[in-house]
């Protein structure tokens, strides 16, 4: 398998990989266009821009949008992100000309018809009801807004109902034409793929954009506090983050084996202890999430009002308890799950084409997998040790809680806890 990339003279980049053997494809366009990028006033405006594509272009009906890609038994979504907007398709090798045809038509030609906007915000809407009935959608949005308070990086994706009710055809216009240049497009693509027809294909629908200089998203800055609401639930759900490296650290391959041993499976140390031992939840587990500039390490758990307190108390120790006998049996199995996960997952076309394009937007070039692999095997027991150290104690930190959470601790008490 070799990844193969080109760039058209407007800066519209393309990148692929041919893997021998497979009858379908994956393909799809990424657009460095999501959360973090809005003003205030845009808050939610990139997923609505991602909704509206599907609802009609120049040359197709929403219909039959649709039904170009699934009358061959193909597959066609998008995705909004904090710092991207997918597009993408999965088809048989004989159809990938087709899905380039039809994403490049949704992402370059949107009509934005008046009646299909005012449809897709009551859709929007629901979607924004249905997230707020959903106790752990509704922590994490939390959880992102006490680290990053007052930030793009820190509002919800899909935006406040208020700003999403008040969007017009020519916000949507006005924020394509800030946001959707040449350069802040990748066309990605594994599986059964010709990368030559890849780019002349490319070169026929964007070729003819101008370039110019992309709006450049504001510096996170990891703020921390502390956001709660009691309500009859039958759960207390509690999560926190602890500032950790954005994505262009090599430290971040240090921050995910620490997560994975800590919280990341079975055999980890807070699976263990917190549910295994002391039956005090169902689910619990630790996860690095990373940006271009920042990352967090979070930890997720829900539990009995009753048992909270006890819960978070046992977290606290158990970070603690990491910096001081994290063995080296449990670095090579948080490796080996890492490298494994990773490899896994490449498996899939549609995986191969995300993390492409992905490491195109951060490095403008694709690393070999042997690079990645020998960076994770770099990580040393000294070193998570290390890093665990920092988030057991010096870490800043955000607490969200949310249901019968009157005798949950509070970030002050647990930070006390993690200073003794």
């Amino acid at each position: 398998m070799t990844v193969q990339q080109d760039q058209l003279a407007n800066g519209f980049r393309i990148v692929s990989e041919h893997m021998p053997g497979l009858q379908s494809a994956a393909i799809g366009i990424w657009v460095t266009a999501g959360g973090r990028h809005e003003r205030i006033e845009q808050n939610g405006i990139a997923h609505f821009l991602e909704h509206m594509a599907f609802k009609g272009t120049a040359r197709r009906s929403a219909l039959q949008i649709a039904e170009a890609i699934e009358d061959v038994g193909g597959y066609i979504n998008a995705y909004t992100s904090r710092e991207v907007t997918a597009y993408y398709a999965r088809v048989l090798k004989e159809d990938v000309a087709l899905a380039m045809d039809v994403i490049g038509d949704i992402v370059m030609n949107p009509i934005f018809d008046p009646r299909e906007i005012e449809v897709e915000r009551g859709v929007i809407l629901q979607e924004i009801g249905q997230a707020h009935d959903t106790p752990d959608d509704v922590i994490f949005d939390w959880l992102q807004e006490e680290s990053y308070r007052d930030q793009p990086l820190g509002r919800t994706i899909l935006g406040p109902t208020e700003r999403v009710s008040s969007f017009s055809r020519d916000d949507l216009s006005a924020f394509v034409a800030e946001h959707y240049g040449p350069e802040e497009m990748i066309l990605s693509a594994a599986g059964a793929v010709d990368h030559d027809a890849l780019v002349k294909a490319a070169e026929q629908m964007f070729g003819h954009l101008q370039p110019r200089k992309g709006l450049i998203a504001e510096p996170a800055r990891f703020i921390g506090g502390e956001a709660r609401r009691d309500k009859e639930l039958e759960q207390a759900h509690f999560a926190l983050a602890l500032e950790g490296p954005g994505y262009r650290d090599d430290e971040i391959y240090t921050a995910q084996i620490y997560s994975s041993a800590l919280g990341g499976g079975m055999s980890s140390r807070l699976f263990q202890e917190v549910r295994e031992v002391r039956g005090l939840c169902y689910t619990i587990f630790a996860q690095a999430g990373a940006y271009a500039d920042t990352g967090t390490t979070t930890i997720y758990a829900g539990t009995s009002a009753g048992q909270v307190a006890e819960l978070a108390a046992i977290t606290i120790d158990e970070m603690k308890r990491a910096a001081d006998d994290m063995s080296q049996a449990e670095v090579a199995r948080a490796r080996a799950q890492m490298k494994a996960g990773m490899l896994m997952g490449l498996e899939s076309p549609s995986n191969r084409a995300e993390r492409l394009a992905r490491l195109v937007q951060i490095w403008d070039e694709v690393p070999s997998l042997d690079e990645a692999i020998a960076k994770i095997d770099a990580v040393t027991t000294v070193d998570v040790k290390a890093f665990a150290a920092r988030m057991a104690v010096d870490a800043p930190a955000a607490l969200a809680l949310y249901g019968p959470v009157a005798d949950a601790p509070s970030l002050a008490e647990l930070q006390e806890r993690r200073a003794a």
